[in-house]
């Protein structure tokens, strides 16, 4: 047989209702789609005035809504270009075939300029049918005098009828279906209910959009009733505006419209992308961190989608990474993927481009603040500092952005703190790398034994105290301008300078061969708890420490790693020992005297738990060591 070429065959009204009940989560939307049809008409007619006369107007191009709660109609009226009978029957009469998108593809012909359109799929009109069950549009050519009527109730067929305008433009009566039979559905002939529409979906259209309400002039006479047009739109789209002609007031009664937060922004921050993707956007920086910023997937996400002024989206999560999920504004894109109900974004470059540039815009920003206002910074920081740090975590941004906003106390700083700048700035000649410390509160790392040395020869250390620091510390080892970051609680640490060492190296061996017994009986006092003892070079006055081998987690990771139920392998420290201690230099003499001396296991475990609780550590055995402490203290007392 010959092959054959058939066309697909489409039941009109199945596909209809599959439209309708399937593109859009919320039946609201159909009020956006019509203004937004309506808006693109109005545009359509000014721009395409500007080369023929005959169409231009002069009434003010405007979209207006006229309710009928009794006859339960709605009415969106608009005097844009309009359409005659044949574009009627092209446009509305086949399903998923957009003026919109006609036009632009003349726009790339170069038969016609592009002004800011956004419907495209041609299926905005239809959204109408989840709200009434017949729909009636009267439209008018600008330039022609002969207006059509389009008739249908959705069950897939239409009727096409002349009719009478007052002038060129569109208007479309929607039968509204009874509220009581759908508990899905407003009442669209509620003055409040259109308001908060327009207010979330069109605020910023930049025509205006009226309601026609009944006001009563005298109270105590309900026959004196007059309509009246009112705004619904604030049309203030300030984003598309010159920074230079924005006042500070106006930032700020922005940020309070789109946040509902009355405490003043700490940065704000406009900035716009040309070139092969258009936007704008207008970012803030809170002053005040929201309760929910450490509930990564709960937290409310403040960056809101717009295309060419019609809100599309609330939370534009792929605008942001989690780490600056604490930025609130808007972005106002000329063209993005989105899919066909224009509530979900596709995945595409348009959006990681419009991303790119705006992390490093905000960071920029960050940067400037920090140099420019450190006091307001360091406000800043205290909020948001834990969370910014979380984009030390991953792998695709670029690190030395973030780490120049990095803050950290230190041991030169008192209770003040310091940037990694300043840190790097102030380092010795010599010194080879930028050293912390990581745990639960500057108080505790303060007083740690592992400062001992570094505050003896001077060298300043980084105390770290957020959870997330112990984590990008430690997840694969950082460089800032350079110089590696490097635990004082790692490895073994000497900071002599080569001199010191040679001198040192002798009297190293000689302590290592003289102590070396004593060592090996605290190991097999404590082997159960450390994987080693060692004399160490980093203590001066305290007489132990416990410290990681290379390629151990700190105990804070092990926490978190148990506390989400993961498996953890097993992990000793290594117990170190200062040999100059007067604690450490009895044993020895007792050692000398007696190998076995049962007090020199009694001591292994006191200098093990006194390490353990320097560091902030808990006990496995709390009740031993207080049975050990007590035994001491009835000796030292006769």
């Amino acid at each position: 047989m010959t092959t054959q070429t058939h066309e697909f065959q489409a039941e009109v009204k199945k596909l209809l209702d599959l439209m309708i009940h399937s593109l859009y989560s919320n039946k609201d939307v159909f009020l956006r789609e019509l203004i937004s049809n309506a808006s693109d008409a109005l545009d359509r007619r000014r721009f395409e005035g500007l080369t023929d006369a005959g169409l231009q107007d002069e009434a003010e191009p405007t979209v207006r809504l006229l309710a009928d709660s009794e006859a339960r109609t709605l009415v969106i009226e608009d005097n844009g270009i309009g359409m005659t009978r044949e574009e009627l029957v092209e446009n509305l009469g086949t399903i998923a075939r957009s003026g919109t998108l006609e036009y632009l593809k003349k726009v790339e012909q170069g038969e016609a300029g592009p002004p800011e359109l956004i419907g495209q799929f041609g299926v905005g009109f239809y959204a109408c049918f989840m709200v009434a069950d017949r729909v009636e549009v009267v439209s008018q050519k600008a330039g022609s005098d002969q207006a059509a009527c389009w008739k249908t109730d959705g069950s897939g067929t239409y009727t096409l009828e002349d009719a009478e305008r007052d002038g060129p433009g569109t208007t479309i009566t929607l039968h509204l279906v009874d509220v009581d039979g759908d508990e899905g559905i407003s009442d669209y002939t509620d003055e409040w209910v259109l308001r908060s529409i327009v207010k979330r979906y069109s605020d910023f259209v930049a025509h205006p959009i009226r309601l026609t309400v009944t006001k009563k002039e005298d109270d105590e006479s309900p026959a004196q009733a007059v309509d009246v047009e009112e705004p619904l739109n604030s049309m203030k789209a300030i984003w598309t505006r010159p920074t230079s002609e924005v006042t500070e007031e106006e930032f700020g009664e922005f940020y309070t419209h789109i946040t509902h937060d009355h405490n003043a922004p700490s940065l704000h921050v406009s900035t716009s992308l040309e070139g092969t993707f258009e936007a704008r956007a207008l970012l803030y920086i809170p002053s005040v961190a929201p309760f929910d910023l450490y509930h990564r997937e709960m937290a409310h996400r403040g960056i809101q989608l717009y295309v060419r002024r019609v809100f599309i989206m609330d939370e534009c999560r792929d605008l942001m990474p989690d780490y600056l999920r604490f930025v609130k504004g808007v972005v106002d894109a000329e063209d993005l993927s989105l899919n066909v109900s224009r509530e979900m974004l596709q995945q595409s470059k348009p959006i990681q481009v419009i991303r790119k540039h705006l992390v490093k815009k905000t960071l920029e920003e960050l940067g400037r603040l920090m140099s420019q206002d450190e006091e307001k910074y360091l406000s800043f920081w205290a909020q948001f500092g834990p969370v910014l740090k979380e984009g030390l975590l991953g792998f695709e941004e670029k690190k030395d952005r973030i780490l120049d906003l990095v803050y950290a106390h230190s041991t030169d700083e008192g209770d003040g703190l310091t940037s990694l700048a300043a840190y790097v700035d102030r380092m010795k000649d010599d010194q080879e790398a930028i050293y912390y410390m990581a745990g639960p509160s500057r108080e505790v790392l303060s007083g740690s034994p592992h400062l001992e040395a570094f505050r003896a020869k001077g060298v300043e250390v980084l105390l770290f105290t957020d959870p997330v620091d112990d984590v990008w510390l430690e997840q694969m080892p950082p460089e800032y301008k350079g110089k590696p970051f490097r635990s004082v609680g790692l490895g073994e640490i000497d900071l002599s300078d080569e001199t010191e060492k040679e001198e040192q190296e002798a009297e190293r061996k000689q302590k290592e061969d003289d102590f070396g017994g004593l060592l090996g009986g605290l190991r097999a006092a404590v082997q159960d708890d450390v994987k080693e003892v060692r004399l160490s070079s980093r203590l001066t006055t305290s007489a132990s420490c416990l410290v990681r081998d290379e390629g151990d987690l700190s105990p804070q990771i092990e926490a978190m790693l148990k506390q989400a139920g993961q498996e953890v392998p097993e992990r000793k420290p290594i117990l170190e020992v200062n040999a100059e201690h007067p604690v450490v230099k009895r044993l020895q003499a007792i050692f000398e005297s007696n190998g076995t001396d049962p007090r020199i296991a009694d001591s292994a475990g006191l200098l093990y738990a006194q390490a353990v609780l320097s560091e902030g550590g808990q006990l496995a055995d709390p009740r031993a060591f207080n049975e050990k402490v007590a035994q001491l203290l009835e000796k030292s007392l006769g």
